[in-house]
């Protein structure tokens, strides 16, 4: 029976979280359009850039395990883990990068697609927005293999691909929040 109140009591927890996702999200959402304004002329500070947002990602992931159900929490774990690793390989080689970073790239949105296709389907019944969820999935396996194309021999690429890892991340917090939210809603009529 102690087993039921504790997993109501960390549900209760998650949901009365939910504004710290929708301020991430909306922070994800302004760091996109700011890197779709900005002029980056070398390898070298996009590499940098791209390194910078991958470990915020990374963080972020990691900071969603204490709202994740125990199934979800190794998958924030692992993507937190790599996303770091992966930020810090760039930042420490910016010229070696390029391909990598691109690679990484495509793995990230692959990978984030099908979490978040996966996440739809199985929040169907409690999320009425469900199917824009599937949409940002779809779109991000669209764009991982876009990514995957030969376009590595153009810089203004990497910039792209950065603002729609960020853009991506910015949308999936606001779902995120909003859920929780939801969340929150049904508990407290419970």
């Amino acid at each position: 029976m102690s087993g039921i109140f504790d997993e109501r009591e960390v549900l209760e927890d998650a949901a009365d979280k939910w504004w710290l996702f929708l301020l991430t999200g909306i922070a994800w959402l302004v760091f996109a359009l700011i890197v779709f304004q900005w002029d980056y002329t070398t390898l070298a500070a996009i590499s940098y850039l791209f390194g910078a947002v991958v470990i915020v990602a990374g963080v972020n992931e990691l900071f969603q395990i204490a709202v994740a159900t125990t199934g979800w929490k190794w998958i924030h774990a692992f993507l937190g883990i790599l996303f770091i690793l992966g930020g810090l390989y760039a930042l420490w080689h910016p010229y070696d990068t390029f391909a990598t970073l691109s690679a990484l790239v495509g793995l990230f949105l692959l990978v984030k697609g099908i979490f978040d296709i996966t996440v739809a389907f199985i929040t169907k019944d409690q999320f009425e927005l469900w199917w824009l969820q599937l949409m940002v999935g779809l779109t991000e396996i669209l764009l991982a293999f876009w990514v995957a194309g030969n376009h590595k021999e153009k810089a203004i690429l990497l910039v792209v691909y950065v603002g729609i890892v960020a853009l991506s991340r910015g949308i999936t917090e606001i779902f995120l929040a909003f859920k929780l939210k939801g969340l929150r809603r049904r508990l407290a009529a419970a």
